[in-house]
């Protein structure tokens, strides 16, 4: 798979595409980007995706309340997962959002080479987001370019939009989350210092700094997660909230207990997916039944991550 830039160029007529943000990478888009493969075989053709570095609600609003699902890394990773022969990457910019669909779709000819554009179901685009699919394809056709109708997913996990897998991580469903994506969801941070409560009572953690803040945090409580650190692959549970017990006021934290390891690891990269609620955060009456909980969550993790094996 080659990744394209704005700068580079691919012949006339070469490629069938599809174009979309693709956050969160789930199940309707590899649907959507198997459409296209099959379609730019069956033509003998180059399948292209075609995605923005920028979601345009971060661009176009100036306070854009929206949370994303990924990272660009970890979107184009994914994205390159599903075997496209291009990934091209658009600047969203104020002026390409001023194109309507006639002219993004000409940009897409003329610059990569489109002969056939392959739309996600209920998907719009351009400036004129009111157009239907009807209208797309007569645009297309002034084009030379043939339209087609992606299948909608049908599967297991149907209906899935990067709209319901954030609310689903917001909820802190973790697990229904990743059936849709078919994949964890995953954040990347930094080991930083924190309280140093952990260690007192049994179950040092590392706090996790630096993580994206365009990112959506799943809802405050406990989670088993399995955690990347240094080419490894660990077992742990993580807790998201402020810490009620400790009385360390109302800052949020995301801190992981790592089971069966005890390494300084201050200022290492870290990855955790996150693979099932256990519990709500809630105030216990001392640092005993805090002790006593953590022990339960922790064995119930390790059952659940057992499991996956």
């Amino acid at each position: 798979m080659n990744r394209l830039s704005e700068a580079d160029r691919l012949p006339a007529g070469s490629t069938v595409a599809t174009i979309g943000m693709f956050d969160g990478v789930h199940l309707g888009h590899a649907t959507l980007i198997e459409a296209l493969r099959n379609e730019a075989a069956a033509r003998r053709l180059q399948s292209l995706v075609v995605t923005f570095g920028q979601h345009p609600q971060h661009v176009l609003q100036r306070n854009p309340q929206l949370k994303m699902l990924q990272t660009m890394n970890q979107r184009l990773q994914a994205l390159e997962a599903l075997s496209p022969d291009y990934l091209a990457v658009l600047d969203f910019t104020p002026e390409l959002s001023r194109m309507d669909s006639e002219q993004f779709m000409q940009m897409l000819r003329d610059r990569y080479g489109m002969t056939a554009l392959i739309v996600g179901y209920n998907h719009r685009f351009g400036h004129d987001r009111g157009e239907k699919f009807a209208d797309y394809v007569r645009i297309g056709r002034s084009l030379g370019v043939d339209v087609i109708k992606a299948p909608e997913y049908l599967g297991e996990y149907a209906p899935v939009s990067s709209t319901i897998v954030r609310g689903l991580i917001a909820a802190g469903k973790v697990d229904d989350a990743m059936r849709c994506m078919n994949r964890p969801y995953c954040l990347e941070g930094v080991v930083i210092h924190g309280f140093h409560n952990g260690r007192g009572i049994g179950f040092p953690t590392a706090n996790i700094g630096k993580t994206d803040p365009c990112l959506i945090l799943p809802h405050n409580g406990a989670y088993a997660v399995l955690v990347h650190l240094g080419g490894r692959t660990l077992q742990g549970m993580v807790n998201v909230g402020n810490r009620p017990t400790l009385d360390n006021g109302t800052q949020l934290s995301i801190e992981v207990n790592i089971f069966d390891f005890d390494e300084d690891i201050y200022g290492q990269p870290i990855e955790l997916e996150f693979i099932k609620f256990l519990r709500l955060e809630f105030k216990l009456g001392s640092i005993e039944e805090l002790r006593t909980q953590l022990t339960h969550d922790r064995e119930k993790s390790r059952k659940i991550l057992n499991g996956l094996t």
